[in-house]
């Protein structure tokens, strides 16, 4: 028999993660064939058996994997797998994968190594956040850049009202003493120098 298994895999608490293990054997498939899934902690204690396979599947009835193991395989695809529901850090250590089918019962057995990650010191991108990133940065650097150059044209139009203006002919009125009509008038041909100064360059 030969078996694989990936050497490493990693995975965050309060997920699925599966153990994948795949095997090939020169003999048919049958009732006989067994897979054993042994596993030992990262503090090198000693090899517990956790899953056990022969026509159904027998998941451990005790110690920490206890319902949170299931058989995700299909021997007759030469798929050995298993998963285990919502991974702990004491979850971190090697799982080796063994499969026997009589008369071939010999092989290599892998291993792999589980690395357990806290889910809250993880960072995900979604799509849904990427998109929303994309949109947002750009809009913010438009609004920034309007309100600098919003702050930099008051700022000239304050300038040169303290140097002063040269009045137009709208400004200008014979009569010494001026109705509120005229005052109007004066008012409106000032703001509407302004309108045109806005766009003009700084002359500084």
């Amino acid at each position: 028999v030969e078996v694989h298994t990936s050497r490493e895999e990693e995975a965050l608490n309060g997920t699925n993660i599966r153990l994948k293990c795949t095997f090939s054997t020169f003999s048919p498939v049958g009732p006989q064939l067994t897979v054993t899934w042994n596993f030992r902690p990262e503090e090198k204690g000693s090899d517990e058996s956790i899953f056990h396979y022969q026509s159904v599947a027998y998941p451990t009835e005790m110690g920490t994997f206890k319902g949170r193991i299931s058989w995700v395989g299909d021997v007759a695809k030469g798929d050995a797998s298993i998963a285990i529901q919502n991974p702990m850090l004491s979850d971190n250590g090697t799982f080796s994968c063994a499969v026997k089918n009589p008369p071939d019962v010999h092989h290599n057995i892998p291993w792999t190594v589980l690395t357990v990650t806290e889910r809250g010191l993880s960072f995900q991108l979604t799509s849904a956040m990427l998109l929303s990133i994309l949109v947002f940065v750009p809009s913010v650097i438009v609004v920034i850049l309007l309100l600098v150059r919003m702050g930099r044209k008051f700022g000239l139009l304050k300038n040169k009202k303290k140097s002063g203006y040269k009045k137009s002919s709208i400004e200008v009125s014979d009569e010494p003493e001026h109705s509120e009509r005229d005052g109007c008038m004066r008012r409106l041909g000032i703001w509407c120098l302004q309108c045109v100064d806005f766009d003009d360059e700084d002359p500084y």
